[in-house]
């Protein structure tokens, strides 16, 4: 897989689905247009400054509250390649896998990592390096069959291309 490299939006404890993609918004299903209004109930700057490769860092309990495939869904197509967290929702968890946005739990990432850092995560080894502060991180490495779904981009492609 290859490495996930950008900019940090950071946020804390309890990010949950209703501010990563407001209810307001479910009437469509288009990638693209959840993606102009990820996280602007949370952060009314992030569509503006998110680039592709971006990543977000946040504390416990990231993607909690409803089961939507609309959040994870929303991330990915704003241009985010990775979320990095202390702990995420379970459900959040599974939908992200699913739709192919790689996240990764690290605890000390979470909490050493500031927004503005620039972040490098090796998926293979699961390293996650602070190039800002010039620190590392040692999270979980995705495991083969994990990183084949990432790299189908879902569970869906993934499925399809090994019939």
């Amino acid at each position: 897989m290859e490495n996930a490299k950008g900019t940090v939006f950071k946020y804390g404890d309890n990010v949950d689905t209703d501010v990563i993609i407001p209810a307001r918004y479910l009437n469509s299903s288009d990638p693209a247009e959840l993606a102009t209004h990820c996280m602007e109930d949370i952060d009314d700057q992030f569509v503006g400054k998110v680039q592709k490769g971006d990543i977000i860092v946040a504390t416990k309990n990231f993607g909690c509250g409803s089961s939507r495939e609309h959040a994870p869904i929303a991330i990915k197509a704003s241009g985010v390649s990775c979320v990095i967290a202390e702990t995420f929702a379970r459900i959040f968890y599974r939908n992200a896998i699913n739709i192919g946005l790689p996240i990764m739990e690290c605890p000390e990432a979470a909490a050493g990592i500031d927004a503005g850092d620039i972040v490098e995560v090796d998926f293979d080894n699961g390293m996650i390096y602070d190039r800002t502060k010039g620190t590392e991180y040692k999270g979980q490495a995705f495991p083969p069959f994990m990183q084949k779904i990432i790299a189908s981009q879902g569970l869906v492609n993934y499925i399809n291309e090994n019939k």
